[in-house]
């Protein structure tokens, strides 16, 4: 571009030169051939100017042209850019959105299959019961009284032992004992206070399972439920103790992969990123081959995060 101004300059100076130089008067006696030819040149020259000054003129023009076109595709393409990104954004919220309806959907859904088996269970022992009890000869109770049939002798009742000893014999006193809950119906109960959204009646009932049977699977599926109600009241803290109490100490549940999944939710709520994503990472690598692996992928993805597998 300084080039073609450059030798725009020269050309113009080069003009001015030959029309000064073609207006001067000429003294009759002076005109000769050469002066003629010379003045023929320099308005060849001018002429040559004038095309090349009509050509730079389309040529520039053609070049502005070009230079506003680009520029409206650039605009154009920031405009789409841009656009892609808010719907890219809408996408993502409308995605974490899903996710956590996805997790409550099948939570619920496991809770209604624990919910059947506590059924299943208990109609197995009652069934059990009472095949037991058709079993079982019927014999008298303790201290009844024969019965004597018709016309036979009635037998005489034994003798009695001796009154004094009777009368010194101390008094067995009834004590009252706190007797445990029935394991199976109180989770139960528990599960179903939950399902309805009687939150404090439910923590209650888990609290009872974990009190009286510690040591029992059901004792972990218990302390999820816990977690559960204060994940939903977001009482985030509370919730990843409840998920810690079943990735420790039952490690081997079947409700461990979800725990684990909630409890990356709860330090994602918390604010704590960093943590959250190393739960999900580990949930991925422990339970690659379940549903709660696939929502921890789901939700890096939405997080833009980048994760080691298949």
């Amino acid at each position: 571009m300084l080039k073609t101004h450059t030798l725009r300059n020269r050309f113009l100076g080069v003009a001015m030169f030959a029309m000064v130089f073609v207006s001067m008067p000429v003294p009759a006696h002076a005109a000769s051939k050469e002066i003629i030819e010379l003045q023929t040149q320099v308005q060849q020259l001018l002429d040559d100017m004038q095309r090349l000054q009509s050509t730079m003129d389309s040529r520039f023009g053609v070049l502005q042209h070009l230079v506003e076109q680009s520029a409206d595709t650039v605009n154009q393409m920031t405009t789409a850019v841009n656009d892609l990104q808010k719907k890219l954004d809408a996408q993502s919220e409308n995605g974490n959105g899903k996710l956590d309806t996805v997790s409550g959907q099948v939570q619920t859904l496991n809770d209604s299959v624990d919910e059947l088996k506590s059924r299943i269970a208990k109609l197995d022992k009652s069934i059990q019961d009472m095949q037991t009890q058709l079993q079982t000869p019927q014999t008298l109770p303790a201290g009844a009284a024969p019965v004597t049939p018709p016309g036979a002798e009635p037998t005489a009742p034994p003798p009695a032992g001796d009154a004094s000893a009777a009368a010194a014999a101390p008094a067995t006193a009834a004590t009252t004992t706190v007797q445990a809950p029935p394991l199976k119906e109180t989770f139960q109960a528990g599960v179903r206070d939950y399902n309805a959204a009687r939150y404090d009646v439910a923590a209650g009932e888990f609290q009872d399972v974990l009190h009286y049977y510690p040591l029992d699977d059901l004792a972990g599926n218990a302390n999820f439920y816990l977690g559960e109600m204060a994940y939903r009241q977001k009482n985030y803290p509370d919730a990843i103790k409840s998920y810690n109490a079943v990735l420790e100490g039952f490690s081997g549940s079947a409700k461990a992969p979800a725990a684990q999944l909630r409890k990356g939710l709860a330090l994602l709520q918390e604010g704590k990123k960093d943590a959250g994503i190393h739960e999900l990472r580990l949930l991925i690598q422990r339970h690659p081959q379940t549903p709660e692996a696939t929502q921890a992928k789901t939700k890096l993805y939405a997080l833009g995060v980048r994760f080691a597998g298949k």
